[in-house]
């Protein structure tokens, strides 16, 4: 491998293992899994080498890509024979009691919520784009947004009110 090659895979890898990890981690629920999917995600761009179009071709396909890495493990035989692993609320990211709150709150959520929430609020997202992604509906995208909201609020111990407005 010549260091040129090397030196853009590096560039590559550091814009992109925070968010494919933190993706991992939310649908896996422990590092040691998470760490394991964000490496074979890697390897899976490796391998096939896609082209990007831009910066947010290249977020869009490691975002995708986590989302399935995580999936295919969670559907593995070995993870359904195995103690579950409260690790993730320990993490260091999340420092504050509210962070943990939110967390345990975030990761009860049904699955398509958590993708929805995760690329809404923290990868900062608009809805069409988070439907081109999940090859989903605009209207599905906005419904699992209110559906989401409406759990972690009353998972918070709010009452949850009905926001107008288009998200």
């Amino acid at each position: 491998m010549t260091e040129v090659k090397q030196d853009g895979f590096l560039a590559l890898y550091q814009r992109n293992i925070g968010r494919v990890y933190q993706i991992c981690r939310l649908h896996l629920k422990n590092n040691a899994d998470a760490e394991d999917a964000a490496q074979t995600v890697f390897l899976n761009y490796w391998k096939t080498k896609p082209q990007f179009r831009d910066e947010e071709h290249e977020k869009a396909w490691f975002i995708v890509a986590s989302r399935n890495q995580s999936r295919d493990m969670l559907r593995q035989w070995w993870r359904c024979h195995r103690a579950d692993s409260t690790e993730l609320e320990n993490a260091a990211h999340w420092d504050s009691h509210e962070d943990c709150e939110l967390l345990k709150a975030l990761l009860a959520l049904p699955s398509r919520c958590k993708d929805v929430m995760y690329l809404y609020y923290y990868e900062g997202y608009a809805t069409r784009e988070i439907a081109q992604m999940l090859e989903c509906s605009d209207s599905a995208v906005r419904s699992q947004l209110c559906e989401g909201r409406k759990k972690l609020k009353l998972s918070l111990g709010g009452e949850y009110e009905a926001v107008t407005g288009s998200v």
